[in-house]
Formats: structure tokens, C-alpha cells, sequence
């Protein structure tokens, strides 16, 4: 749960950031945000879980 929790802010902060710097239209990021719900109740749901697990394992593994 934290891990989703945290992803979320991230990819909000992104979006905001993308919003304002990089004229990310806000029509966009609503299409965006749909096709995240989406997919979230899709066949792909447990791939994409499973696949953003793995990538956040590995940069937790990554040692400074």
C-alpha cells in the first residue's frame, strides 16, 4: 500500500510539474489519468502490478 501511495505522488507531482513547465494540456492528462483507471480494471492489471514491483525492487536494491 505505501508503494502505491507513493507512486501516486510522484506521478502527481509529474503531472503538475509536466502542466506547467512543458505545457502538458490539461485535456491530456485527464485522457491520461482515464486510461490509468482503465487499465487498472483490465486483464493487464496484475502484469503491470507485477512489472511496477520489479522496477521499484530493483531501485531499492541499488546501493549508493
Amino acid at each position: 500500500m505505501a508503494l502505491s501511495i507513493s507512486a501516486v505522488l510522484l506521478l502527481l507531482i509529474i503531472v503538475v510539474l509536466l502542466i506547467r513547465r512543458s505545457g502538458l494540456k490539461t485535456g491530456h492528462a485527464i485522457a491520461c489519468t482515464l486510461l490509468g483507471f482503465y487499465l487498472a480494471s483490465s486483464s493487464w492489471a496484475p502484469q503491470i502490478t507485477d512489472l511496477t514491483n520489479n522496477v521499484a525492487g530493483m531501485i531499492s536494491d541499488i546501493k549508493f
